[in-house]
């Protein structure tokens, strides 16, 4: 009876009056506190997050490298966060099996094994114009799409060939990430303790063309390199200064380290390495006529005497170019144009052993997206392709997805590679050319 009255009180009165205020009788102000103790759920004690997701996919031609299996991954990735007083931890990590790999041991450098920690970290503010993020976390700046020119942080190319999520061509980078705010101007400092190598193609995954040998290779002769891995030592350093003029954001970029995918070969052992290399970079972004222009270039000076060392890769000047605008309802475009300058090109020529492949001074590529949306943008309909006009070859991806409902969608898609030469970048993946679906649950 007490608990009948008490809730017809609470209807009738006015939601701004408490128990307290009607002057309720004795123990019923009481009651009225416990009703609503019983109606709350008790929660975790972190904010959780994560999803469950299916994917397989398959090559549309034979290599004899690989198997015919491009991808067969079930993943679950849990994401927790909570939040202290005056720090919040991050931690994100993926449980997968594929029957696709033969080497299930754990490997967090390289991303194989049974899981993958993407995130683990801590955030704080020391100071009113500082934060500072520390641990293993993701990386990335920069203005290109799918380009990266100052963007030096760790990249995942099997991932991104094989049809996984576009996520993970960002690979996990463990650093010490602070940001200083300074008025119109902010700079962004990222230490990198011990190098973090690109998860680059190993033929594990996708078979390569191997220079040495004249052919292709994959699973049975995996790269093997040299990698740099003393902490403090052999370390990097990167960092951005940007500011808005404007609509107009700008930033000039720095890099000390290495190479990120092998650059250079040890002729004693035959073994990849990763030679030194610092990068000076800029870039601005922009308004422009009815969409967004971009442009960006950078300084890759590469290891000391790299110009007469046949075996270590020239420093260059890179560049990109872009803009994107809709182009009709629910429809979007963007062009993009990216050139590789190899600087020293004489000396290259010089010292190159007789009979090796001469590559070409200039590099161009050409990129185009399209994305168009349907039924209310449940339904996403995604191209990009990369044309290279001088090495002959190119990369198509296509993708679409559906949204069954707000945390279930269905995906398909395509990663087609074509080029005249078997050594050309794209030209030597041809065999890879793979399909694939997923199924994806988020909670």
């Amino acid at each position: 009876m007490f608990r009948t009255l008490t809730f017809l009180l609470l209807m009738v009165l006015p939601e701004t009056l408490t128990a307290q205020e009607i002057k309720l009788p004795e123990g019923l102000g009481d009651l009225s506190i416990m009703m609503e103790s019983e109606v709350e759920e008790p929660g975790l004690p972190f904010d959780l997050s994560g999803f469950l997701e299916s994917r397989i996919g398959a090559r549309l031609g034979q290599d004899a490298h690989q198997k015919d299996m491009s991808i067969g991954e079930l993943r679950l990735q849990i994401g927790i966060e909570k939040e202290f007083d005056s720090l919040t931890f991050n931690f994100v990590s993926d449980f997968l099996y594929d029957p696709v790999r033969d080497e299930h041991s754990l490997g967090l450098e390289t991303g194989q094994g049974f899981m993958d920690i993407r995130e683990a970290n801590v955030t704080f503010s020391p100071l009113d114009f500082m934060d500072v993020k520390i641990g293993r976390q993701v990386l990335t700046w920069g203005t290109g799409d799918l380009l990266f020119i100052n963007d030096l942080f760790s990249k995942d190319w099997n991932s991104f060939f094989i049809g996984r999520d576009d996520e993970y061509l960002k690979a996990p980078s463990d650093a010490l990430k602070t940001a200083l705010f300074f008025g119109d101007y902010n700079l962004d400092i990222i230490y990198v303790p011990r190098f973090d190598a690109d998860r680059f193609i190993d033929g594990t995954r996708i078979s390569f063309f191997d220079r040495a040998s004249g052919g292709l290779s994959g699973r049975e002769n995996p790269v093997l390199v040299d990698r740099p891995d003393g902490w403090f030592s052999e370390d990097e350093l990167a960092a951005r200064l940007y500011k808005s003029f404007g609509a107009y954001e700008t930033a000039l970029y720095y890099y000390n380290g290495y190479w990120k995918s092998p650059a250079g070969q040890n002729v004693t052992t035959g073994w990849g390495t990763f030679p030194r290399l610092q990068v000076f970079g800029a870039s601005v972004r922009g308004p422009m006529s009815q969409g967004i222009a971009s442009l960006e270039g950078g300084y890759y000076k590469s290891a000391d005497g790299a110009s007469i060392d046949p075996f270590v890769r020239n420093s260059e000047f890179r560049l990109s170019v872009g803009y994107e605008q809709e182009i009709g309802p629910e429809l979007t475009g963007g062009i993009q144009y990216y050139l590789e300058h190899r600087l020293d090109y004489d000396s290259y020529l010089a010292f190159l052993p007789e009979g090796a492949i001469r590559d070409r001074q200039n590099r161009h590529l050409f990129t185009l997206r399209l994305t168009k949306l349907l039924m209310q943008q449940d339904l996403r309909l995604s191209l990009f392709n990369f044309y290279s006009p001088s090495d002959k070859d190119g990369y198509l991806r296509l993708h679409i997805s559906y949204k069954i409902r707000d945390s279930l969608k269905v995906e398909a898609g395509g990663n087609i590679f074509y080029g005249q030469n078997i050594y050309s970048f794209f030209g030597q993946f041809k065999d890879n050319s793979n399909i694939f679906t997923a199924l994806h649950y988020d909670f």
